[in-house]
C-alpha cells in the first residue's frame, strides 16, 4: 500500500494566534500530506501580545528526534520555522543530517527579522549558524531583511531593490547551498506586494495584491503551502503563486467581514483550491 507523503515541521507550537504549526498543520493537511511536527517551544499566544507564557522545548528536542529514528520514520520533506537560539539551529542542523534522504525536500525560512532590522532575540552568532544551516536546504525562503543579514550586505534604503539586485542576491544565496531561493513579501508600490523566484539561474517577479497590513501567521501559511505543493510536484512557481494567491484572497475577506482571516465558508473554499 502506498503511504502518505509526509513534511516534518520544526516550528513552535502556539495556543492561540493563528501562526507556526497551528497554521501550518491544516494547510498540508488540506494538501493530502501528513503534517508531524517537531516542536521547537510550546507558547499560550504569539510573542505579539502583551503577556505570553513560553515552554522552551530546546532540551526535548534531542529525544523527541531519537524517537523518530528508533520507529524509522521517514519524512518526504522538512520545513523549518523560527529557531530561538544557536543549540536549536545546530540541533536542526543535525536533525536533517540524519533524516535527509536523496528524495527529501528541505525547505529553510530564515525567520530572523523585518523591515530591516533583526528581531530583538536574534544575536549575531544565530545570523553565523544561520547561514550554516544553509548549504542543507533545497529551498529558502527569506524576506529582503533575512536575505540581507544571511549575506552580509546593507539593507536598502526604505526596502526598494531592483529585479537585477534581487537576482545577484539570489544567485549569491543560491551559492551558498539551496538550488532555489523565493525572496518574499518585497513592496511593489502601495497595492502591490511581489515574491522573486529563482532557480536554474534565473529570477522571475511574481506580484498579487496587497491586502492591509502585516497579519502574524501569513509568512507561516506560505512556507506551508509552498512546501506542501513542491512535494505534490508541482514547480516552484507555480507553487509560489499559489500561496501568494491564497493567502491574498483570505485577507481579502477577512478585511471585508473585519473577521480573523481563518473564519467562514469562503476559507473552506480556499482550502479545495490547494489541491
Amino acid at each position: 500500500m502506498k503511504r502518505q507523503k509526509r513534511i516534518a515541521l520544526v516550528n513552535d507550537i502556539t495556543g492561540f494566534g493563528r501562526c507556526s504549526v497551528a497554521v501550518e498543520l491544516p494547510l498540508i493537511s488540506a494538501m493530502k500530506i501528513q503534517a508531524c511536527p517537531l516542536p521547537t517551544a510550546v507558547l499560550s499566544v504569539h510573542t505579539g501580545f502583551p503577556h505570553h507564557f513560553l515552554d522552551d522545548y530546546t532540551d526535548r528536542m534531542r529525544p523527541y528526534i531519537d524517537s523518530w529514528e528508533k520507529n524509522h520514520l521517514s519524512f518526504d520533506g522538512i520545513c523549518t520555522g523560527f529557531l530561538g537560539s544557536v543549540r536549536q539551529i545546530e540541533i536542526v542542523s543535525d536533525f536533517i543530517r540524519r533524516f535527509k534522504r536523496p528524495s527529501t525536500r528541505v525547505m529553510v525560512d530564515p525567520v530572523m527579522g523585518d523591515y530591516g532590522r533583526l528581531y530583538s532575540s536574534y544575536t549575531q552568532e544565530m545570523c553565523d549558524r544561520m547561514r550554516v544551516l544553509l548549504s542543507f536546504a533545497d529551498l529558502i525562503t527569506p524576506n529582503l531583511t533575512e536575505a540581507c543579514q544571511l549575506l552580509g550586505i546593507s539593507y536598502p534604503e526604505d526596502g526598494v531593490v531592483s529585479d537585477q539586485e534581487l537576482e545577484y542576491m539570489a544567485g549569491a544565496l543560491a551559492d551558498r547551498g539551496p538550488s532555489q531561493v523565493v525572496i518574499t513579501g518585497l513592496s511593489g508600490g502601495e497595492d502591490t506586494i511581489r515574491n522573486f523566484v529563482y532557480e536554474a539561474g534565473r529570477g522571475t517577479v511574481l506580484q498579487v495584491k496587497k491586502v492591509g497590513g502585516d497579519r502574524s501567521g501569513s509568512g507561516d501559511a506560505f512556507a506551508a503551502i509552498v512546501a506542501g505543493s513542491l512535494i505534490n510536484g508541482e514547480p516552484l512557481t507555480q507553487a509560489v503563486r499559489k500561496a501568494a494567491s491564497f493567502i491574498s484572497k483570505c485577507l481579502a475577506f477577512a478585511v471585508e467581514l473585519d473577521l480573523p482571516w481563518n473564519y467562514g465558508l469562503p476559507f473552506e473554499e480556499y482550502l479545495r483550491e490547494l489541491n
